[in-house]
């Protein structure tokens, strides 16, 4: 066959928040190359014509055909809502492949391969005032448009909320400023109070947003630098229900959580008295009446999924002047990996797994952390949830760049050792005690809750030998580094992985 009948198809992807690209990213066990898989009916992959089978070859015109999956799926998961895609079908990249074709060759790329610039987010800033001031200077050159950022002291209160130098400062506690006077602005600034809310959007920001000739507003910005986030908290039913009221309180708007019973779902799972419902199953209810939340909430059946904000947060978001709907739909739209209980329910291998394979995979999903951490000042940065005289821990409250987070550890997460000893048996008060009577080292083997019960199901007991990684928030020299290697969490982690096989959804 001649070469130039291998000529890839050019598709280019867009999807919408809270919405994926409609196609799994799989390697398959004695298959080449990166396959499409398990298309959604109806979704963007589909429509635009890719098929079950097809190879794909390039990501944004960069040849892929030799790079990992890993490499691959963070190529993608990079790119923002608009990816362009080179696609092979199966048939000819496999007989390609048996030609010895070189398939990254010029001539087999379309003369006009055109990398879409991606949108770049501006970012919320939370600025609390302290002794010496908020820690930053501005700037503004006569007869140009626009108020700088020109000096950030290190460990400042600007530099901890992740304010940069030359940012761009477009609104204030919700009010854009960037039409106003160098000395508007700073009175603005000096009479807000002990906090700021910026809006800030870098050059490289900046610049996107110009050519596509957008208005730079906080619906389009990352909620990631501030210091309170909503919570996203996933809930199934127990036999005495959920475990929460929902009321209207006097002289508090919106839907309010109250009365969580003790060791129900909703503790379990970190529901907390006067949280402030915002969403249930990503649909937002504060204009909505109580008797309208409700049927939402039975109308879940026995799950459903709670978006909710403590007072600490309503406040921060309100002085954004923006809706906590927008960290769901960042979160949505993020491409992460799934959580295990997605993991475990992904579609079955296009080929029937051998029982080999099935056990391999058994094994894989069924992983624990092994979390190492040496206690700071401010301690080692969780919470531990339980119940007094009932069995088994989690872990709440993770705190952000704080010694847990560190060291790997997640809410909800179930502990399952303590320094070596199982806990699983034992009462709350005693893994408390546990913990307190550690010093200043501490190690907690602990498994992703949403595993646990089906680890109990399957029979198998949670040890050592199940490790997935082990994490060490502070390595004392360079001998500890190399006897205890850390791995680094990357949004490349696949979702679902064996010897056999490797797939993501996208």
């Amino acid at each position: 066959m001649n070469m130039a009948v291998y000529k890839p198809k050019v598709i280019s992807l867009t999807k919408r928040p809270s919405q994926t690209f409609g196609f799994y990213l799989r390697v398959e066990h004695g298959e080449d190359g990166h396959l499409i898989r398990c298309l959604d009916m109806g979704g963007p992959a589909e429509l635009s014509g890719m098929k079950d089978g097809d190879r794909i070859l390039r990501v944004n015109g960069k040849f892929i055909d030799g790079l990992s999956h890993s490499e691959v799926v963070e190529l993608v998961r990079s790119s923002g809502a608009t990816v362009n895609f080179h696609i092979l079908d199966e048939a000819s990249y496999k007989q390609a492949k048996n030609q010895g074709v070189n398939l990254g060759e010029p001539h087999l790329t379309p003369a006009v391969s055109t990398v879409v610039q991606q949108p770049l987010k501006p970012r919320l800033c939370y600025l609390v005032k302290s002794s010496s001031g908020y820690g930053f200077s501005l700037r503004s050159i006569k007869g140009e448009q626009g108020i700088f950022v020109t000096e950030v002291v290190p460990g400042s209160t600007s530099d901890r909320a992740g304010v940069k130098v030359n940012d761009r400062l477009v609104e204030i506690n919700g009010e854009n400023v960037e039409s106003a006077a160098h000395e508007q602005v700073v009175d603005k600034i000096k009479t807000a109070g002990n906090s700021l809310m910026f809006l800030l959007v870098d050059n490289e920001a900046d610049r996107y947003y110009q050519s596509v000739h957008m208005k730079i507003t906080a619906r389009f910005a990352t909620t990631k630098c501030l210091p309170h986030h909503p919570r996203i908290v996933h809930l199934t039913k127990g036999p005495g229900g959920y475990g929460f009221l929902l009321k209207e309180e006097p002289n508090i708007e919106g839907h309010i959580i109250r009365d969580v019973d003790r060791a129900s779902p909703a503790e379990r799972e970190g529901l907390r008295d006067m949280d402030r419902l915002v969403a249930v199953d990503g649909q937002e209810v504060n204009s909505c009446t109580h008797e309208q939340v409700v049927d939402m909430i039975r109308l879940g059946g026995n799950k459903c999924c709670f978006l909710v904000v403590d007072k600490d947060t309503d406040l921060v978001f309100a002085q954004a002047k923006v809706s906590p709907m927008l960290f769901w739909e960042e979160e949505k739209d993020s491409l992460s990996p799934p959580s295990y209980s997605e993991a475990i329910t992904l579609p079955a291998l296009v080929k029937p797994s051998t029982p080999a394979q099935e056990e391999m995979d058994k094994n894989e999903e069924l992983k624990t952390k092994l979390c190492k951490m040496e206690k700071t000042a401010a301690g080692f940065g969780f919470h531990l949830n339980g119940i007094q005289g009932v069995f088994g821990q989690y872990i709440t409250e993770v705190v952000k760049g704080g010694v847990a987070d560190q060291a790997d550890l997640e809410n909800g997460d179930m502990v399952v050792e303590v320094n070596g000893k199982n806990v699983e048996k034992s009462l709350h008060e005693d893994v408390v005690a546990m913990i307190r009577s550690s010093g200043s080292s501490l190690e907690l083997l602990v498994v992703p809750k949403s595993v646990s019960d089906q680890v109990k199901d399957k029979g198998v007991p949670i040890t050592r030998d199940l490790v997935q990684e082990t994490s060490q928030a502070q390595v004392h020299n360079q001998e500890e580094a190399q006897q205890t290697p850390t791995k680094e969490r990357t949004a490349s982690v696949s979702s679902s992985c064996s010897q056999s096989s490797l797939d993501d959804r996208l």
